[in-house]
């Protein structure tokens, strides 16, 4: 299949519904809204040109309500999506794609659930597999039908998981570089990444697993370290 035929069949997974220009707290984005086969709403919070555009600023962010909108410090999400949003206004171009995944794709409630098992001594992998699902049921075709629809050619990809790169990568975005997003640390999260790291493969090589941070993290101002996909 050529491969404009297969861009168009990515695409076709979501649909691009309404778009405005949002003035937010780092200035003015371009907040654009899909809805995928299931009705559920993403957006891509856009800064300057990204159409046709190469090494694009880019993140890819699952939603976090706990921590996004009631404050819980028990992972790192709301401190990764403000320093996205950070590094993005301050090169003046890129985007973040936000899915409506949450926890890992298990959803709210059994988010919650999963939580009040790891008050038992579980960690986030055997909470979930406790209650019957996987690790990571996290998937990627709409942030690459998302990125697809606004023309984006190659990004650079603020990640510390490599199940990002590889989802992103299959549905036919090119990764030219990734860039750590280590922010957030506390002593109430630190289990939860260094099993993370240990158990599901993430780049958090930062984390030392014998030192537990005595303070939240609220926000990362300077741009991540930079690494490049092979």
């Amino acid at each position: 299949m050529a491969e404009s035929a297969l861009r168009q069949q990515r695409q076709q997974c979501v649909e691009r519904f309404s778009e405005t220009l949002l003035p937010t707290a780092r200035g003015l984005f371009r907040c654009v809204v899909f809805r995928d086969g299931d009705s559920l709403e993403h957006i891509a919070m856009v800064r300057g040109v990204v159409a046709n555009g190469e090494r694009v600023l880019c993140r890819v962010h699952s939603e976090c309500l706990t921590s996004e909108v009631l404050g819980s410090v028990k992972c790192d999400c709301k401190a990764q999506l403000d320093a996205a949003l950070d590094a993005v206004a301050e090169a003046e171009c890129g985007v973040v794609v936000y899915l409506r995944q949450e926890g890992r794709g298990i959803g709210l409630g059994n988010k919650i659930r999963a939580y009040a098992l790891q008050e038992f001594g579980l960690d986030t992998v055997d909470a979930n597999r406790h209650l019957g699902f996987a690790d990571d049921l996290r998937r990627y075709d709409v942030a690459a039908a998302i990125l697809e629809h606004l023309h984006v050619r190659s990004v650079v990809l603020l990640t510390n998981n490599p199940n990002k790169i590889e989802g992103l990568v299959s549905n036919g975005i090119r990764v030219d570089e990734r860039r750590s997003l280590v922010v957030g640390t506390n002593e109430h999260n630190h289990k939860y990444l260094i099993a993370k790291r240990e158990r599901m493969g993430h780049w958090l090589d930062e984390i030392a697993a014998n030192e537990t941070p005595t303070a939240p993290v609220a926000r990362a101002r300077n741009h991540p370290t930079s690494r490049r996909t092979t």
